[in-house]
């Protein structure tokens, strides 16, 4: 597979209405100057990219404007942006074009705008569809919102949907979370992505649950919700694909395949992660030290990591173990040279016994009793 040809190019938004309490991500409520300082630097650091021959030898199947919350941004300003990316980049085929949308910060008029701009895969924060839990993760939105937002998606044009559903939610019980999934798969989503809630340290969910002002479900619970997960699936139009992302055939995230796929892609904005040329760049995951960079004309990048062979073929092996798939052990041998169980050895050996793992018709994957234990099967392969 020709990877510069099957690019991926992603925008990071820094700017949130509200910084939720579980959330980790670098994000901030912004001022108005500072949106007008992040919409010139992001399009300079757009056009300094542009002259690279590097970049000019990736052509784009897919972009993605995530966060943040991109729709703190007007429409207008995200119709602009993505205009400069196709006008500076070159594109090949019909792109999917994703971005991430907050019930409470778009409106029916502004998803219009948006489709008419040609963003064509929305991706919807929703989170939980019970008010008591949306209130306190510190969404800003209602559960009538974030129907409303879908309902409008709909008249709106859009026909690749996808929903973000989170659970392990503080006082949260199986059935509370049952009905959430339920009500959501009555909305016919195209995608679901569901993710067990992490609490991350410097957070002031941790807070809160380091001094008990707030409980997680116990592990009894959790498994519990996870089941009710493979339940309903079965019962849906959606297949699971990845470990925490579920499709209606065809509906697959393409710009996550390509970083699951280990393929290349370009970020944008700070704190954004580019992947071309053998290396990994990241630009300052601080909006003064991007801004001041971009405009000097200085390299943006705060880290770059130059990948040797092995790391990237064992990169490639643990991010291509999270999509039920798999990775095909001759598109390995053919991309790094290297061969699977040769490498592995008695690493490998000593997972297929354990039937974490299995290698069947050319392909390797986590087998049903090794999805749950991804983390750990990855750690031995790393």
């Amino acid at each position: 597979m020709d990877l510069a040809s099957r690019a991926g190019l992603y925008l990071h938004v820094p700017f949130c209405r509200k910084k939720c309490g579980y959330c980790s991500f670098y994000s901030f409520p912004p001022l108005a100057v500072e949106i007008r300082r992040y919409l010139e630097s992001v399009r300079l650091q757009m056009r300094q990219l542009a002259r690279m021959p590097a970049i000019q030898a990736l052509s784009f199947v897919t972009v993605f404007f995530g966060g943040g919350t991109p729709t703190t941004l007007s429409v207008k300003e995200l119709a602009a942006l993505l205009a400069d990316c196709r006008q500076l980049f070159s594109f090949s085929g019909e792109a999917e074009i994703t971005i991430e949308v907050n019930p409470g910060t778009i409106d029916a008029q502004g998803l219009q705008q948006l489709r008419r701009a040609g963003f064509n895969r929305l991706s919807i924060g929703i989170q939980s569809l019970d008010d008591r839990e949306l209130r306190q993760l510190g969404r800003i939105h209602s559960s009538q919102e974030a129907l409303a937002t879908i309902q409008a998606a709909r008249r709106a044009g859009f026909d690749n949907l996808s929903f973000d559903l989170m659970y392990g939610l503080p006082g949260q019980t199986a059935s509370d979370w049952q009905e959430t999934l339920d009500r959501a798969l009555d909305l016919g989503p195209d995608h679901l992505s569901m993710y067990e809630l992490t609490v991350e340290d410097d957070t002031p969910l941790f807070v809160q649950i380091h001094q008990g002002q707030s409980i997680l479900p116990g592990e009894e619970e959790v498994l519990a919700m996870m089941a009710g997960i493979e339940a309903e699936i079965d019962r849906s139009p959606l297949a699971r694909y990845e470990i925490s992302n579920y499709a209606v055939a065809g509906r697959e995230c393409r710009h996550n395949l390509n970083y699951w796929h280990n393929g290349l892609y370009l970020g944008l904005g700070p704190g954004a992660v580019s992947a071309y040329g053998g290396q990994r760049m990241t630009t300052p995951a601080d909006f003064s030290a991007y801004c001041q960079r971009v405009a000097a004309g200085q390299e943006v990048w705060a880290e770059v990591e130059q990948l040797d062979t092995e790391a990237a073929f064992r990169e490639t092996v643990i991010m291509g173990l999270r999509l039920l798939a798999g990775v095909s052990i001759e598109a390995l041998r053919q991309r790094f040279g290297l061969g699977l169980t040769t490498y592995y050895g008695e690493i490998l050996d000593r997972l297929l016994a354990q039937d974490l793992v299995a290698i069947w018709d050319g392909r390797f994957f986590l087998t049903r009793k090794g999805l749950p234990l991804a983390n750990q099967v990855m750690a031995e392969l790393v």
